[in-house]
């Protein structure tokens, strides 16, 4: 099947069709599927937090609560990738195994592969398959492994950290940069103890919402829906422009760490052979002219050299 025909396969109800559009956007294909998409709408949600925090608990109850009203669901996992195949270790998702029957509901794992941030590089042109296929809404989770660089707010609105009562969690999140891409906080497994002083160190820390959720037994569920929907109706021009703005930097970022000339640039740099500034402007494309003088600038080269 040509790109044409799987797309008409996916819209017409073939998952099968769905996967191989998924795989397409995760390999050398993008650029071509992207091609003959038009862009549609659909929600984002993200959801991310600490291993064992209770993630895919979460968004199983999220997408049954979501089918209730009707809506097609498509949830992303992007999981760590496999030092062997490069594939997604975590691609069971036995917590969400309730819903793999359902025609309205897909699953899909995706590999890291290395991106910083814990999103794969494949998710926003995923993103955009599952819009031109009718999708009402994607659920995105993430490795949840606390990176330096977040980059789930810049896919997501809003987005979901979930917490565990008790052991420092709150602390811990906050080290790690969870609570600085928080739209709503959920503080998850409610019912054990320390909950209580879990939330209170939350709001201590930030002033997004807290939520409380034992997910597995779907109380709490009612107040978190109507936070998300609370969120979405709020959203703006100018965060969704901000949004667009972090992802195409990722993105960019992403691209210049496979460029073919980086590792040569990067011995010539370690050897004295040539400036950072000048390997930067490089590896962006510039002018030789430019690049000389703008290392000179910043005071790299002496007058002449």
């Amino acid at each position: 099947m040509n790109i044409l025909e799987n797309v008409a396969a996916a819209r017409a109800g073939s998952l099968r069709a769905v996967g191989r559009l998924l795989s397409m956007a995760e390999g050398a294909g993008r650029g071509e599927l992207l091609a003959v998409l038009e862009p549609a709408p659909i929600r984002v949600l993200g959801v991310t937090g600490p291993p064992g925090a209770g993630k895919s608990t979460t968004i199983g109850a999220l997408v049954g609560a979501y089918r209730e009203r009707g809506l097609r669901v498509a949830v992303l996992a992007v999981d760590p990738s496999s030092p062997y195949s490069g594939g997604a270790l975590l691609g069971d998702r036995i917590r969400m195994a309730a819903h793999t029957t359902d025609p309205g509901v897909l699953i899909r794992s995706l590999a890291a592969r290395g991106h910083l941030g814990g999103l794969s590089a494949a998710v926003p042109a995923a993103v955009r398959v599952l819009a031109a296929l009718g999708y009402d809404l994607v659920l995105l989770e993430t490795v949840g492994v606390g990176q330096s660089e977040i980059e789930i707010a810049a896919v997501a609105d809003p987005t979901l950290v979930v917490l565990t009562p008790g052991a420092g969690d709150a602390v811990q999140a906050a080290k790690a940069g969870l609570l600085e891409v928080a739209d709503l906080l959920v503080v998850n497994k409610a019912d054990r103890d320390g909950a209580e002083q879990t939330v209170r160190e939350l709001r201590q820390e930030t002033d997004v919402p807290v939520l409380t959720l034992v997910a597995s037994r779907g109380e709490g569920l009612p107040a978190l829906l109507d936070a998300i929907d609370a969120h979405h109706r709020a959203d703006t021009a100018a965060r969704r422009t901000a949004r667009a703005h972090a992802q195409i930097l990722s993105l960019a970022q992403s691209r210049l760490r496979e460029h073919p000339d980086l590792a040569a640039l990067a011995a010539d740099v370690a050897q004295g052979r040539r400036d950072p500034y000048t390997a930067a402007e490089l590896l962006l494309g510039g002018t030789e002219d430019a690049r000389t003088e703008d290392a000179r600038a910043a005071g790299v080269l002496r007058p002449g050299s």
